[in-house]
């Protein structure tokens, strides 16, 4: 059943009026739309071949996590979302203010916590070599694994983290679920704002792309680049997504919250709109995604998409072929840039989108396969589309105030 949210008219409007983004371009909007309109990509196809990542670029942690002992107790994942959520607060003028971080509320998308691989491969080459005497599994995992590290797994510890590091004390909510939980912490965000339940929130995820059980786990299922780096629609023959590291963070919040508190929005988050397409047959993403574009209300010919499109297959087909029925539209691929980030391509992609609205320009387009062709004009709506690796699909619109 698709689930639909949208700013109805008469209802509060709602502005993105802070972005945070520390990925594998750098640190910061400045850093990453440098970046971008310079066409670099970061890619490390050496340290886990055969496969590819986007690995994250290193920072002063300290900057956004003062406390040593805050960063020791994190798991990567962990500080590079509570990384990108202090610049996020910072973007929006509200880092630091105690009154209004009390009622912010904040919904993530996160996925697990990391593996212990020395703990693991112990275990398992004792087992190989017979040495595991009855009762042996539960004596080295008692006795191998720190206590923290299972309160480092748990999904949750990510708001838990913002919430410690940087006082944001409302309601909290996390959703799991790969891809499709970043839609879901963004559509239900918006919803609150829009019916008058919240007036701010702080919504987006992280992603630790450099974890060799993620890459393990992904190979399982054969969906990882191997070899060499591609653009995302250069992957047919060699298909597979590249993970990358990110974190992105978005406050956003009703008009009148930051009016009244003299806040300027990059961009109005207009509508959010998810499924669940069934995939049993050829076409049916395509459909499914066709049906969410109808619902997203009015747009203007010759806008744009940011797409999270994986390079995994054939969900990167049918979604090509979706949006060769729109090629008036500018498309461009977050994957071909920033690599695959799962739970946290969303709001990367809603990022960017306001970014660029912002700036009155659409970054310059990843390769050179065609589907991605250069906008003439500033842009003044962009659809954000996330097609699940295997599952859920989702769309947001984000256009400019005024």
């Amino acid at each position: 059943m698709t689930e639909i949210t949208t700013a109805k008219p008469g209802s509060t409007e709602v502005w993105i009026t802070g972005i945070g983004l520390a990925t594998s371009l750098g640190e910061g909007i400045d850093a990453n739309w440098d970046a971008l309109t310079a066409g670099r990509i970061n890619v490390d196809e050496k340290n886990f071949a055969p496969y590819v990542v986007h690995p994250w670029v290193q920072v002063s942690l300290d900057a956004q996590i003062p406390k040593k002992g805050d960063q020791r107790q994190m798991e990567a994942w962990q500080r590079i979302g509570t990384y990108a959520a202090g610049l996020a607060l910072d973007s929006a003028g509200v880092k630091g203010n105690k009154e209004i971080l009390s009622r912010m509320d904040m919904v993530v998308a996160a996925g697990g916590g990391e593996r212990d691989l020395a703990v693991d491969t112990a275990i398992l080459s004792a087992q190989a070599k017979g040495n595991s005497a009855p009762g042996f599994l539960n004596e080295r995992l008692m006795g191998d694994l720190r206590p923290t590290l299972f309160l480092a797994q748990l999904s949750n510890l990510l708001a838990g983290n913002i919430a410690i590091v940087h006082g944001v004390c409302g309601t909290s909510r996390t959703f799991m679920g790969e891809e499709v939980a970043g839609v879901d912490a963004t559509r239900i965000a918006l919803a609150r704002i829009a019916a008058g339940q919240s007036d701010i929130a702080l919504i987006g995820g992280s992603h630790n792309g450099e974890r060799k059980d993620l890459l393990v786990l992904y190979e399982f299922g054969d969906f990882n680049l191997r070899d060499r780096f591609a653009p995302v629609w250069a992957r047919e023959q060699h298909p597979g997504f590249a993970l990358g590291s990110a974190g992105a963070f978005l406050v956003i919040e009703s008009k009148a919250h930051a009016t009244a508190r003299g806040a300027k929005p990059f961009a109005r988050l207009s509508h959010v709109v998810s499924d669940m397409s069934p995939r049993k047959r050829t076409g049916d993403v395509t459909a499914t995604l066709e049906q969410l574009w109808s619902q997203l209300g009015p747009r203007e010919g010759g806008g744009a998409i940011i797409t999270g499109a994986t390079g995994a297959e054939p969900v990167t087909s049918e979604e090509r072929a979706f949006l060769q029925k729109h090629a008036d539209f500018a498309v461009r691929s977050t994957g071909t840039r920033f690599g695959h980030t799962m739970e946290t391509q969303f709001a990367l992609g809603l990022g960017l989108a306001a970014l660029s609205i912002s700036r009155g320009a659409l970054f310059p387009a990843g390769d050179s396969s065609g589907v991605e062709i250069e906008m003439a004009g500033p842009p003044s709506q962009i659809v954000v589309v996330g097609a699940g690796h295997w599952r859920g699909e989702g769309m947001a619109l984000v256009e400019a105030v005024g």
